[in-house]
């Protein structure tokens, strides 16, 4: 456990050094490489620190409850974003450094440069089942409680979130319908899933929070000391409430005021849990009932988790090639032209075939029962023999591949021992292919203003009002506005 903690403080240590560099101007010249994987990774970072800083601004600009239960729940996405993407190239910088001292290392031995192929994985339908007391949600006695909810998922550098839910004792189950994909996946990925929490029963005008406790406290010390105490705590030209400075008391007062998602439960999904069909996965839960952003979550989730390997989807190797079958005539063979993909090796009669989309003439299967080897050289022939053996009904059932040259023989074995290390590594996943139904494209945003959209509600309003903060031309300006729009549009 302090392994982990320490492991955990030295990456954001390392992430706001990361930060003040970026900020300073320094990103591209004393942090990273000039490559095109540095660059890409920048842009993104530079993208999600903007939107983080418009964030922070709608959020101590909101006095809606719904409005400021968004700006928060993007806030804390963009925050994730950034602190995932800062440790990404931190590993890129480590890797890239350990990559040249194994290249210059006069006595390291030899290398396998072998590595699985990439892959989708997907998860869908996310429940949460709840537990309430039998008074709260039977017999509806006591306070509703209610809260916001929703799930960041993270797997490498990619983090997505879903919407966010109101929960309250109405509900026997927390339901996600969104549909993540994930599309550069290895076989040893990691999916963590948190669930994060607010209570959406607090007061989050902008400095409420401060002004309540000082007032509490003012009762409490004597007029005297509670005078000192309120006027210390007044939201200022200089208070950590209006910029964000140094508390003037040692007192947890939040750098942006407004809500604060928690988080309630969390989980690691990896390879093992990867199952064409819907299952149960234990939840390690945070905090407890004395939390305000507490729910009786019942210790579980269900979801369904799919994977699509590269090798079950992409043609990992075509070409030309003579086949002829154990048993026929020596002397016989069909020309074809042949992709290896899945668990076949396709053979078409022509190559316009495969994009015309025409059944192939046979095919070969290609599993993790199949044994392939190259014949013996045949003294008189300049090619090798590949022999591909399967099992049918107890019967062995051998296919010998003739190619146009050695060097083509060489290719095909290389790529076929490839596709068996890729089964190998993805496992379950190439028994068979999965279906990942694709998210719909975000729906743009509507020309006319719809009721809880932040940018829709809040960008219109120039015109002081009477009740709650005020909302002048300056406040939401036309790079929040520009930021909001970029949010709600942007599908990357």
């Amino acid at each position: 456990m302090f392994c982990r903690n320490q492991t955990a403080r030295a990456t954001v240590a390392r992430g706001s050094a990361l930060e003040m560099e970026i900020r300073r101007g320094k990103f591209r010249k004393s942090v990273f490489l000039d490559t095109s994987q540095d660059s890409d990774i920048q842009k993104k970072i530079d993208h999600e620190i903007r939107m983080r800083d418009g964030a922070c601004k709608l959020l101590a600009a909101c006095s809606q409850k719904d409005q400021a239960l968004e700006a928060a729940k993007s806030l804390q996405t963009c925050s994730t974003r950034i602190m995932a993407y800062m440790s990404e190239l931190q590993r890129m910088k480590e890797a890239q450094v350990m990559q040249k001292v194994t290249r210059r290392s006069s006595d390291a031995g030899p290398m396998d440069d072998r590595h699985p192929c990439k892959g989708k994985v997907a998860i869908s339908d996310l429940r949460i089942p709840l537990m309430w007391k039998d008074t709260e949600y039977f017999k509806n006695k006591g306070e509703l409680h209610r809260c916001a909810v929703f799930c960041l998922l993270q797997l490498g550098g990619e983090i997505f979130d879903t919407d966010m839910v109101i929960v309250d004792r109405t509900l026997t189950d927390i339901c996600f319908d969104n549909t993540i994909v994930f599309n550069e996946a290895s076989p040893g990925f990691e999916l963590r899933v948190e669930l994060y929490s607010c209570c959406s029963e607090d007061d989050y005008s902008a400095g409420s929070t401060p002004r309540k406790l000082a007032s509490k406290l003012s009762s409490s010390l004597g007029r005297s000391a509670g005078k000192k105490l309120r006027s210390a705590m007044e939201p200022g030209p200089c208070s950590p409430v209006s910029n964000g400075g140094a508390a003037p008391l040692l007192l947890p007062v939040p750098s942006v005021p407004g809500p604060k998602y928690h988080l309630l439960a969390h989980t690691t999904l990896s390879l093992s849990h990867v199952q064409d069909s819907f299952r149960t996965h234990d939840l390690t839960i945070s905090g407890n009932e004395e939390c305000s952003y507490w729910l009786p979550l019942y210790g579980s989730m269900c979801c369904r988790l799919a994977a699509q390997p590269q090798c079950m989807t992409q043609q990992m190797m075509s070409g030309c090639l003579k086949v002829k079958q154990l048993g026929g005539d020596p002397q016989s063979s069909t020309e074809v032209y042949a992709v290896l993909k899945g668990t076949s090796l396709f053979c078409y009669h022509r190559q316009e075939d495969v994009e015309a989309n025409v059944e192939p003439a046979f095919t070969i299967a290609i599993n993790k029962e199949t044994r392939i080897r190259a014949s013996e050289k045949d003294p008189h022939s300049k090619v090798q023999n590949i022999c591909i053996s399967n099992q049918y009904g107890g019967e062995e059932v051998t296919h010998t591949l003739t190619t146009d040259s050695r060097e083509d023989t060489h290719r095909w074995m290389e790529a076929f021992w490839q596709h068996f290390y890729d089964m190998s590594q993805w496992k379950q996943c190439c028994d068979d292919l999965m279906k990942i139904e694709l998210p719909s494209p975000r729906k743009p945003a509507p020309v006319t203003p719809k009721q809880g959209s932040l940018y829709h509600e809040m960008a219109p309003l120039a015109t002081p009002s009477c009740e709650g903060l005020l909302l002048q031309d300056n406040a939401v300006s036309a790079e929040i506005r520009a930021l909001l729009s970029s949010y709600y549009n942007d599908s990357y």
